[in-house]
């Protein structure tokens, strides 16, 4: 009878173990399009078996085990930073590209073919009102071109400040989520096998690594700590270091640390790095280029119109072309206020009336008169610019997005939910669990036989 009841026990405790393996198995399914899950598995013990000894063995539940590989997560994170830089570039960029579109009919390469055409027709009649008129009209639409463009960009870096903003808020609440998990961790070592909190975690470190470019460490009590940049504390057990930002109106994107320290130079990757990149290089680059073509376009040809005598033979006393200041003369830029056809000094000096000076104006179309370029060449070699950095940043985008796929089925393969696996070893312990339950009802009819042949009164 001691081993009919030994053999029930270990069978019943079979039931118990296979039932734990089935939950496991079941919470894989359902979490197989959960964020950040990993598939999870129960070892199983054989318990020692000495039967000369009284001890009958059975199986008992082990450690629960998570096929997670940190190598590949780490591979993944790694190439999300790449990416969230990439995408916020091409996004950012694109939006500026078809400011310098040389085939646009409204724009400055088009502004400009126009005013110098109108400059070489007042060239043929000089003292005519209509081509004077014509100056002037041509003059004001490559001033708003310009203005126009400077405005376009100015927009864009509006925005791209406001972004970035809005990134250093996702970036503080997603340290915070980190470091609320940690501090489940903390409170609770049996949280360590916990795959929901597991999940949460990477979830969230994935996610982060889109935003800027960061390293972890794993303490053995599951608690990661995040360095923003590979230096600056985000995250120690469960203590949150948030960052901050200058506001949406200041000239230049500064990063703090939770001290105040300026940590901008750490940020390179992710959406934050992209962002800092194009505040504070990539967009004034364009900008300053922009000006000195604005600024040096109206020098260049007040100082030769200043050299002629206007229509009533006076030399000028008026700038055809206006601007605030080089550093924002693109936005400035305009035909002065209340200048008039007959104050275009057409003529030179020496030849009232004539069409001298206006015929060297028309000649500074050709003329290398910005940097040793002419301003056509000038605007092309910006427009070429703001196209190759797009072009450079989609490019990287489309290349970073097949990393990133690739490492995550690399992932995938390691760690995630596979249903025909499951199905597989769902139906292995069913049956596991189905033989235990038809040996023990084996054991009760054999129990029940052996009670009934024992003689009354024990005899």
């Amino acid at each position: 009878m001691g081993g009919l009841n030994s053999s029930l026990l270990n069978a019943a405790d079979a039931m118990g173990v296979f039932t734990r393996a089935l939950n496991v198995i079941g919470n894989n399914i359902t979490n197989a399009n959960t964020p950040g899950y990993a598939t999870q598995s129960l070892t199983l013990t054989a318990k020692l078996f000495e039967p000369d000894a009284g001890i009958t063995g059975g199986v008992m539940a082990g450690s629960l085990i998570s096929s997670r590989s940190e190598y590949l997560e780490q591979a993944v994170r790694s190439q999300t930073q790449l990416l969230g830089s990439a995408q916020q570039t091409a996004t950012d960029l694109g939006q500026i590209a078809p400011l310098f579109d040389p085939t646009s009919t409204t724009g400055i390469s088009s502004s400009m073919d126009n005013f110098f055409t109108s400059v070489s027709q007042l060239g043929v009649n000089p003292n005519d009102s209509t081509d004077r008129q014509a100056v002037l009209s041509t003059a004001g639409q490559l001033a708003n071109s310009i203005n126009a463009s400077a405005a376009g960009v100015n927009l864009v870096a509006t925005n791209v400040s406001t972004q970035t903003g809005q990134v250093v808020q996702n970036i503080n609440q997603l340290t915070a989520q980190i470091a609320g998990i940690n501090k489940q961790y903390e409170a609770n070592a049996g949280s360590l096998q916990d795959p929901g909190l597991d999940a949460q975690m990477h979830s969230a470190l994935e996610n982060l690594s889109a935003l800027t470019n960061m390293t972890t460490l794993k303490a053995s009590d599951g608690t990661y700590s995040v360095f923003i940049g590979g230096q600056t504390p985000a995250v120690i057990g469960s203590t949150q270091y948030a960052i901050s930002s200058t506001t949406a109106a200041s000239p230049q994107a500064i990063i703090f640390d939770s001290k105040g320290n300026d940590i901008t130079s750490r940020i390179t990757q992710g959406s934050l790095g992209a962002l800092v990149q194009e505040k504070n290089v990539t967009i004034p680059g364009y900008l300053n280029n922009l000006n000195t073509l604005a600024s040096s376009l109206a020098d260049t040809v007040n100082t030769q119109l200043s050299q002629g005598v206007d229509q009533n033979g006076n030399t000028p006393t008026t700038n055809l072309f206006t601007y605030d200041q080089t550093s924002d003369a693109a936005a400035s830029l305009s035909v002065t206020a209340g200048f008039t056809p007959d104050q275009i000094a057409a003529a030179s000096s020496t030849s009232p009336g004539g069409n001298g000076n206006i015929i060297a104006v028309a000649q500074l179309a050709t003329a290398p008169a910005v940097n040793g370029f002419t301003f056509t060449q000038f605007y092309g070699n910006l427009g070429a610019q703001v196209g190759n950095d797009v072009a450079t940043a989609q490019q990287a985008q489309t290349e970073t997005q097949e990393q990133v796929t690739q490492a995550q089925t690399q992932r995938a393969n390691q760690s995630g939910v596979s249903l025909n696996a499951q199905a597989a070893q769902l139906l292995q312990f069913q049956q596991a669990y189905q033989a235990a339950a038809q040996m023990i009802s084996v054991l009760d009819t054999l129990t029940q036989a052996a009670i009934s042949i024992i003689p009354a009164g024990g005899g």
